[in-house]
């Protein structure tokens, strides 16, 4: 096995980001695309909407010929022709064996093939063959003509899969034969990579470069990088990479310099055509059914709520026909959950239809969704009190079984939940010092914020502020989250510096690595703080604007949280500084040192926190 994987990284972020993307129709841009032309209402987000997953959409149910519901739907749990390895597998292993998995990736590859099982049988076979890659998923949709296999594991072994799977992919489909309604460049058409756990999205973005160049060593076929990978700002968004498909796209690179692949000959592979290679974050397939069938309602809400229409942040949507079901839909794709999640994109679906008289009668998740997904929605609509994802019997589960304490104040008492990060604190070693403390004041105060506004909107007095202090409850709570995991970042930064120094320095080379380790390593750890300081900075200023709509019995609450979220931010601050005395490149010096001034007079100018 070829290794393209990301470099290693220290073990120490933990994110639950797995999942694919979902086609809610796609457009007819050339011949070999099938669908009729679109409106104008929804043409850019029918584009962006038609981003890698078109098979996901089979449970909403897609309209054949007949106008019946024609899906094929084939899981590797059913199917004994693929030997693939499944979550279960894992099932007989101890905590002390799973915590080895340390590095965790997915892959959503979407291939063009969604009508013959046989041919993704083997290619699922190629993939599964790798060692260490286990298929969560695998659907395939007739009318789409495509096919999407959700794999995780280690990201050397799961590229390697990527890679065989790209293969085989171009043994058995040929695109100059195919059709269908999914907008398609390549029989392996989107090859995203998405970090679960150990993994961050730079690690990726490396890994999807790698994989890309090593596709082009094994099958010459072209690539072109997208999203967190792209090599250019017009080839971020799919769309713009897959515009004119497989046909236009042949054409238009004998002529247009400007399209010409990042990696390979500016011609197209005479079957396989290109493969989109890329490094995102988790995307959720939300889809919402309103109570009639006039799809220009759909498309209307969809335009009202999608980024590109000037609506929500993260949001690609997109007006669906459900002729089966006789009934419309507003397709979703929410390409960042925790930034925008479902349940404000459901409230403001809900909000729009009433304009028009209708109303939702449900709504669905296609694919796979992180169980934080759930976990905010069911804290948003059940106005969960003190709620905590610890309080999930998985999530509990799962933390024994990877050896992690449990029940670590035995005795009820807070302390019992404080005392282990004090003792490490407390202990005789370098980290975790100064900067995971002002990291830890930070997210304290995110918290106490997030009580502080989640206790306010369940007062009638405060009713009139609900909306505006649920938005603050869900930017504090993103904010705790990233602080949270800077007390680890910032102590690992600070072992990269400790790891330098320990260096070998006996001759003029060895001395030099050695210097040159010292000061990324030191660059490193005056980054981490500097982010520290700068999200502690926001979120003081932030708490500041919750003072005029929160409850008046909250005001002390809110008082130490600002306190807290000063003293984060000017304790990371000290650290960056201190950092700075020791590097050489003075124009790097002087850009943080401008950034630091910067937020100590937006700490400085801002409301100073008073009594309450």
């Amino acid at each position: 096995m070829v290794r393209v994987g990301a470099a290693a990284v220290p073990e120490r972020e933990s994110r639950s980001r797995t999942g694919g993307e979902v086609q809610a129709g796609g457009p007819n841009a050339d011949a070999g695309g099938s669908e009729a032309a679109v409106s104008e209402l929804q043409a850019d987000d029918r584009a962006a909407m038609a981003a890698e997953n078109g098979a996901r959409r089979g449970a909403a149910g897609s309209a054949g010929p007949t106008g019946k519901e024609t899906r094929v739907c084939v899981r590797e749990t059913d199917d004994a022709r693929a030997p693939a390895k499944i979550p279960s597998e894992l099932g007989g292993k101890t905590g002390q064996e799973t915590e080895k998995m340390k590095r965790l990736i997915e892959c959503v590859p979407n291939f063009s093939e969604g009508r013959d099982p046989a041919k993704v049988d083997a290619i699922v076979t190629a993939m599964s063959s790798v060692p260490g890659v286990y298929v969560l998923d695998r659907e395939m949709d007739a009318d789409h003509h495509r096919c999407v296999i959700t794999l995780a594991g280690d990201p050397d072994a799961v590229a390697e899969a990527a890679i065989l799977g790209t293969g085989k992919a171009m043994e058995l489909i040929d695109l100059t034969k195919h059709s269908g309604a999914h907008p398609r460049v390549g029989a392996t058409d989107v090859l995203p990579f998405i970090p679960i756990e150990g993994v961050t999205i730079e690690d990726c973005v490396a890994l999807a470069r790698r994989v890309g160049n090593e596709i082009w060593k094994r099958y010459r076929i072209p690539i072109f990088f997208y999203e967190a990978a792209a090599t250019r700002p017009d080839r971020v968004n799919l769309e713009n990479v897959r515009r004119g498909q497989f046909e236009g796209l042949r054409e238009e690179l004998k002529k247009n310099h400007d399209r010409q692949p990042d990696v390979g000959e500016p011609k197209l592979h005479p079957t396989a055509g290109v493969t989109v290679v890329g490094a995102r974050k988790f995307l959720v397939a939300y889809n919402v059914n309103l109570n009639t069938s006039d799809i220009s309602i759909a498309n209307k809400i969809a335009k009202a709520i999608r980024f590109s229409s000037g609506g929500l942040r993260y949001v690609k949507s997109m007006g669906v026909e459900l002729k089966a079901r006789n009934l419309a839909q507003v397709s979703i794709n929410l390409t960042d959950f925790e930034q925008t999640p479902m349940h404000r994109v459901y409230e403001m679906v809900k909000r729009e239809a009433e304009r028009y008289g209708v109303m939702p009668v449900g709504s669905e998740i296609v694919g796979l969704v992180p169980k934080k997904a759930i976990e905010m929605a069911a804290d948003f609509f059940l106005q969960l009190e003190n709620f905590s994802p610890a309080q999930v019997f998985e999530n509990k589960l799962a933390a024994a079984l990877s050896g992690a304490p449990m029940d670590v104040a035995k005795d009820g008492k807070l302390a019992g939940l404080a005392r282990p990060f004090l003792e490490a604190v407390a202990a005789p070693a370098a980290t975790p010092g100064g900067g995971s403390v002002s990291a830890y004041a930070g997210a304290l105060a995110a918290a106490l914020g997030q009580m502080v506004a989640e206790l306010s909107r369940k007062k009638k007095s405060q009713a009139g502020f609900v909306d505006q202090l649920s938005t603050a409850l869900d930017e504090m709570r993103r904010i705790a989250d990233e602080l949270a995991e800077a007390i680890d970042r910032d102590a690992a930064s600070y072992d990269a510096v400790m790891a330098a120094f320990k260096l070998s320095q006996g001759d003029a080379q060895e001395t030099q690595q050695r210097e040159e380790a010292i000061q990324k390593a030191t660059k490193g750890a005056s980054e981490v703080p500097l982010r520290v300081a700068e999200r502690s900075v926001e979120l003081y200023e932030r708490l500041g604007q919750l003072d005029a709509i929160i409850a008046a019995s909250m005001k002390s609450d809110l008082h130490v949280a600002r306190l807290m979220a000063e003293a984060g931010a000017r304790g990371a601050i000290a650290n960056v500084e201190i950092n700075l005395d020791g590097l050489t490149d003075a124009a790097y010096v002087a850009e943080m040192r401008a950034k630091i001034a910067a937020l100590q007079m937006r700490l400085g100018n801002a409301p100073r926190a008073t009594t309450a």
